[in-house]
């Protein structure tokens, strides 16, 4: 399984099988490499800096809500959440999304907006690779991306939804997240199969795509 972050909350997920984005991004974003072609597209929420289904041109088959999506090799399970602590009344509703491929499963949590519950941590076990928003404002903020972190237990953590120098949404920098750690390890791309995943969780923070 290859990883490529392309910023927010967007990745480039490659199986064997199967290219698959999650929650799309636009120019409006900032970020200057966007994906054009996928074969599938997980959108986390109907935000504009989440749900670009618009620049591809192909059509991939787009998944947004709770439920299960299987295809030869490839599971994807899509878990209800809000984007707020207030149970969505402040900004709506969010889906989690489980891709399971390679005897890899990778979580990523789009927007969350709240502390997840000890049974809700339950129905996504078990997590190898956790795609973490950190950046606060519109999501969980560093403390509680951390105390999240301590719950879920991950093999890798992967910070997503924070500032860079591309971003025009206002979120908080990386650091009040990996200051929280003893180390970080800083990559192009995660390139992993299930034999490789660490024993003990590991912070692996991923450039952005820039050409």
């Amino acid at each position: 399984m290859k990883i490529q972050w392309i910023g927010h909350a967007c990745f480039q997920i490659e199986t064997e099988s199967y290219t698959i984005i999650t929650d799309p991004i636009d120019e409006q974003v900032g970020y200057p490499c966007i994906p054009k072609q996928a074969d599938i597209v997980t959108v986390s929420h109907e935000h504009f800096d989440h749900n670009a289904v618009h620049v591809f041109t192909n059509q991939p088959a787009v998944i947004r809500d709770a439920g299960i999506y299987e295809k030869p090799g490839l599971k994807i399970e899509g878990f209800a959440s809000f984007h707020d602590p207030e149970g969505g009344r402040l900004r709506g509703d969010n889906t989690i999304f489980k891709i399971v491929s390679e005897g890899i499963h990778l979580v990523h949590l789009g927007d969350l907006g709240h502390i997840l519950s000890a049974g809700q941590v339950q129905s996504l076990e078990p997590v190898d690779i956790l795609l973490i928003p950190v950046g606060g404002t519109y999501t969980i903020d560093d403390q509680e991306a951390y105390k999240l972190v301590q719950k879920i237990q991950p093999r890798i953590v992967i910070p997503m939804h924070y500032l860079t120098p591309c971003v025009t949404i206002d979120v908080a920098p990386l650091e009040a997240f990996t200051s929280r750690y003893p180390s970080y390890v800083k990559k192009s791309a995660l390139s992993i199969n299930a034999a490789e995943l660490p024993e003990k969780t590991e912070i692996i923070v991923l450039d952005y795509l820039s050409g």
